[in-house]
């Protein structure tokens, strides 16, 4: 009878655990598919218009509430159509890092400096765009993403280029900074010391066979060499 319930026991368990690894599978999926919020692109001329055109409806009734909402509506859009980060809504940086290291995968987040949060995942495939878009979305009710550079790297990286860091400001795309961020080199080795270790490599690879060189070598050095 103990055994028949051990045996049950072991399949509701491994019943538990698939369902969650399901789970947490499906909301990592969810995250990488919901993009977070884009800047640099031009603010939509009839949404300003009409917003605009709200404002003086606004202003003439007295309604301030209003009004105010929408003037900061307005600001935070020509903040991220030029790409400049709100001051007033910084992200404060432990909380950052905590929601961060909360997204499938990631398996520990340090900030590098006031813009750059560097997170290690655990496997070389979530070293991505989705996982970087997964983060950004955890952050954007703490402030303006615009002031945050994501840098993921795999923790289980074993070649020089599965080490390479994978960055992306929160809301531009890849390359792009917002204004008066500095493009910061977080890798060990700079690309192009990468490439050039490849094309070194391939080049040994591909060149021809000089074996017969090393022999004749090896047996000058044979012959020249006094025995003892």
């Amino acid at each position: 009878m103990k055994r028949g319930a051990n045996a049950v026991g072991a399949v509701l368990c491994g019943v538990m655990l698939s369902v969650a690894l399901c789970a947490c599978s499906g909301q990592a999926e969810r995250e990488a598919a919901q993009k977070p919020a884009r800047a640099g692109v031009p603010i939509d001329r009839s949404e300003t218009a009409e917003r605009l055109a709200k404002m003086r409806g606004q202003a003439i009734a007295g309604d301030q509430v209003a009004l105010h909402q929408n003037v900061e509506a307005l600001d935070r859009d020509l903040r991220r159509a030029i790409r400049l980060v709100d001051p007033a809504r910084r992200i404060d940086r432990e909380n950052a890092r905590i929601a961060a290291k909360s997204v499938a995968g990631v398996r520990s987040a340090v900030w590098v400096d006031d813009e750059n949060l560097l997170a290690i995942v655990d496997r070389n495939g979530q070293r991505s765009y989705g996982t970087i878009d997964a983060i950004c979305n955890r952050l954007e009710p703490m402030g303006d993403t615009l002031g945050v550079v994501i840098n993921l790297q795999s923790g289980a990286a074993q070649t020089g280029d599965e080490l390479e860091i994978l960055s992306r400001n929160c809301q531009l795309k890849p390359g792009e900074r917002a204004v008066a961020q500095a493009h910061r080199q977080i890798d060990v080795l700079p690309p192009d010391v990468r490439a050039q270790h490849r094309a070194n490599a391939d080049a040994a690879l591909s060149g021809p066979d000089r074996s017969g060189e090393r022999e004749e070598s090896e047996r000058i050095i044979e012959a020249s060499t006094p025995e003892l």
